[in-house]
């Protein structure tokens, strides 16, 4: 069976009211890592009345520990829920297909510093704002309402699809991980991850890692007898940023980012030490993020971390003798490149959003490498899943008055439709 595209179009425009309601209401939900469930409740809920066969299960460390891919854990996981909606096909003459999303976000930082409360999501000028609106909930919202605009047409695809609305995206990777675990597969993966209605070609991994210092504390009035912990962290932190300027030099770079100067980011995020402002700090820890190019190895770049961290500690009176400890934990993600994928059929799902994009927008779909991580890597390293990373325009992501535009997310729902409609093909609800 085939679709006229226009009506497509049409369908997507006749239900996109009800999806910029369905993408406030679920900014609502303030999903920080570690209180996803009432928006993971908000999906289920969603999906039953869809009607999806809904899966919600508490994400069990020990059966992911050992699987490729996995990042050591921040906390605990006794709240970290995933949940997927099974949209099953009669005839399945098609592609199956995931549509994967995640439901955490980062965390809002100061109140003063948004115009409005960051759950409380509003229109202005044609862009949504609230904290997560881009990153990534109107992804979500358009890959449901992209289903939702072929059943108006009394349509559903003829294959199997599995909506994936995960936790941990943020910090780990290991809900979607945990999907793979728990059996889901399909012959391509869609994120629809906010970037400009661009198809990424490249990610980079992430490493974070935690440097805990010592020192020896004193009365601030006999200072020189002490060794403070916050100040050693200094020389430390010129030692990884050199390490950064050597893995972006020229003759370093993946092919893919052979036009970015600097692709790999280094990050001190976090900070802490000292106990008193009159005493001599006696511990400081700091939390770093780092990148790596697809194909270079989480391990070597472990080991190049600890001997910056080693050498540098080497001209400090205290940290010569009280070497700093490193802990891993958080991001272990190796970079993944689609571009390096030759496999028909991933040639084929790139051709398939190539041609629902250009029906959209009228032109070429663009390529970008990014330099952050997604969940693709799970499925297109772990599954040999294509996963395609094609979402809407935002901005402020990670940053205060996050927004995106809705006109994008319009045009990113139409495409999606258009290429469910071509991958897994359509038959009568």
């Amino acid at each position: 069976m085939s679709v006229n595209e226009t009506s497509v179009l049409h369908a997507v425009d006749a239900v996109f009211d009800r999806e910029i309601a369905f993408l406030a209401e679920l900014v609502g939900h303030p999903s920080v890592r570690g209180e996803e469930q009432s928006a993971q409740d908000f999906m289920a809920r969603e999906l039953t009345v869809g009607g999806y066969e809904v899966d919600r299960w508490e994400i069990d460390v020990n059966d992911i520990a050992g699987m490729p891919g996995f990042s050591p854990v921040i906390g605990n996981y006794d709240n970290a829920v995933n949940v997927v909606g099974t949209l099953r096909s009669r005839t399945r003459r098609g592609r199956s297909l995931i549509l994967n999303g995640h439901i955490d976000v980062v965390p809002v930082g100061p109140l003063d510093m948004w115009k409005r409360p960051p759950f409380e999501a509003y229109v202005d000028d044609g862009w949504m704002y609230g904290r997560g609106a881009g990153d990534m909930k109107a992804g979500l919202a358009s890959n449901l309402f992209a289903i939702e605009a072929l059943k108006h047409l009394g349509l559903k695809p003829a294959a199997d699809v599995f909506f994936q609305s995960v936790v941990e995206e943020e910090c780990t990777g290991n809900g979607a991980l945990a999907c793979l675990q728990r059996g889901y597969r399909a012959d391509a993966a869609l994120i629809p991850e906010p970037f400009a209605e661009k198809i990424v070609s490249s990610q980079v991994g992430v490493l974070w890692f935690q440097i805990r210092l010592k020192g020896l504390p004193t009365h601030v009035a006999y200072a020189g007898s002490g060794a403070n912990a916050i100040e050693a962290a200094i020389p430390l932190f010129a030692a990884l940023h050199d390490l950064e300027k050597q893995m972006n030099a020229p003759q370093c770079r993946h092919y893919d980012f052979a036009c970015h100067d600097h692709a790999l980011n280094l990050n001190i995020g976090k900070i802490e030490g000292g106990d008193w402002a009159s005493s001599v700090p006696a511990w400081c820890v700091f939390d770093v993020r780092m990148g790596l190019f697809p194909g270079q190895s989480i391990d070597e770049l472990k080991q190049r971390i600890e001997q910056a961290i080693a050498e540098a500690a080497k001209s400090h009176a205290f940290l010569a003798q009280n070497p700093p400890e490193i802990v891993y934990n958080g991001f272990a993600a190796e970079g993944y490149s689609l571009d390096e994928d030759k496999r028909p059929v991933a040639r084929e799902a790139l051709d398939a959003l190539g041609r629902a994009h250009k029906f959209v927008s009228g032109q070429e779909l663009e390529k970008e490498a990014i330099t952050a991580t997604t969940d693709a890597r799970f499925f297109g390293l772990y599954a040999d899943t294509p996963a395609l990373v094609y979402g809407p325009k935002a901005e402020a992501i990670h940053g205060f008055n996050e927004r995106v535009d809705l006109e994008s997310v319009r045009r990113i729902t139409q495409s999606t439709a258009l290429f469910i409609a071509d991958w897994c093909g359509v038959e009568e609800l």
